[in-house]
């Protein structure tokens, strides 16, 4: 019989929740303080390391994309283990102004929780385990990923299931700010860079010729009359536009940056052809176009009653929290699309995600690792 998340709870003491909670946010601001723009996350994979070997995890790697991996034995090795992660990389530019700020019981700092509080809740996590003597079912697998956000296209964790794969079988994501949230489906996400070009010129002696940037903009105003599907769910976004030399240059080269998203890939697809409908329409002898994709973000999901997701939602009702079903595009999405069982928690609760007065709340941490600790013992104990 699978002990509940209550019952796994049980086993410990919890008395010490608030220092545990203290020190969650002394590590999350640590690895915070580092910076770690995706594709340049050695630092703190350097971090992760050190503390994962301090633990005494076994088989500490790091591999070449920076993704650290770390096993805690189980009573019963021989079991598919369970892979725990978060992703170390964030969308701030490493030159971002770290400082963190401190308000009543709301810490703010660019990337604290998107997701260095997610990487502290890992650390933690074993912490707690190594500390009491407590031995998880099976192996878990500590795995602090690279290249969640953005371009980053779910690099890192692609290259951690295809390492793992055959010795998991399920995944256990966390997400610093998703307290009170279990994701349980991925959403596909398709990103296209598009540029034009032109042969350019002066803007006063060549006036009238084609410009790249005037071709890009007008592509644009056709890309905003594209028409997805509410249901299911399909969104779009031109998140960038850029290109020219100069104000008074005919531009020669320009380029715009399209997301689409849908929690169907038929839907996607669809919405991908009408985009490019609207490019292919656009070419000229003059104005030329080309298509390159940059993101390609798997879909997939288990359902409501899963054993995973009653896990992750009991626990929280244990907690006195009514958790909330969601989709989303995170590192879950690479394990759901293959068939893997997966779901996505939080530690604590916070704002402004990807801006620089990003906040968490302090008072929701011991709470969210009681949550953690208990999806992931119970988790352990299960026939997933």
């Amino acid at each position: 019989m699978t002990l509940s998340p209550r019952q796994i709870e049980s086993r410990f003491d919890w008395a010490g929740l608030p220092a545990v909670a203290a020190r969650v946010i002394q590590h999350a601001i640590d690895i915070q303080q580092i910076p770690a723009p995706t594709f340049d996350e050695a630092r703190r994979a350097a971090f992760v390391k050190a503390r994962f070997e301090a633990l005494g995890l076994e088989q500490v790697y790091v591999d070449e994309l920076h993704n650290v991996y770390g096993c805690l034995r189980g009573i019963e090795p021989t079991r598919s283990a369970v892979l725990l992660s978060a992703h170390t990389d964030t969308v701030f530019e490493a030159a971002t102004d770290l400082t963190i700020r401190r308000e009543t019981d709301l810490i703010y700092g660019p990337g604290l929780g998107d997701n260095s509080i997610g990487v502290a809740g890992l650390i933690c996590l074993a912490e707690m385990l190594q500390e009491r003597h407590l031995t998880p079912a099976r192996d878990l697998w500590f795995v602090a990923n690279t290249r969640e956000e953005g371009l980053g296209d779910l690099g890192g964790m692609k290259a951690v299931i295809e390492r793992l794969r055959g010795r998991i079988s399920c995944v256990i994501n966390v997400e610093g700010m998703a307290f009170g949230h279990v994701y349980h489906a991925g959403i596909a996400v398709r990103r296209l860079h598009i540029t034009a070009s032109a042969e350019g010129g002066h803007s006063w002696l060549n006036f009238g010729r084609p410009s790249a940037i005037h071709g890009i903009v007008q592509l644009g105003a056709k890309l905003t009359t594209l028409q997805p599907a509410s249901t299911p769910r399909t969104t779009y976004n031109i998140g960038l536009i850029d290109g020219g030399t100069s104000i008074n240059t005919i531009a020669s080269n320009a380029s715009l940056w399209l997301d689409l998203r849908s929690e169907d890939a038929g839907a996607l697809a669809n919405l991908e052809r009408q985009a490019r409908s609207h490019i292919e329409a656009s070419i000229t002898p003059e104005l030329r176009f080309s298509v390159e994709v940059v993101g390609d973000r798997p879909a997939g999901s288990i359902p409501h009653n899963h054993l995973l997701v009653q896990i992750a939602l009991g626990s929280l009702d244990g907690l006195g929290v009514k958790g909330t079903l969601e989709t989303g595009s995170t590192d879950a999405n690479v394990p759901l699309s293959q068939g893997i069982p997966a779901v996505t928690v939080g530690i604590t609760r916070g704002g402004n995600a990807h801006r620089l007065d990003e906040y968490i709340e302090t008072a929701a941490v011991g709470q969210g690792m009681r949550h953690l600790f208990g999806v992931v013992m119970a988790t352990a104990e299960a026939q997933i």
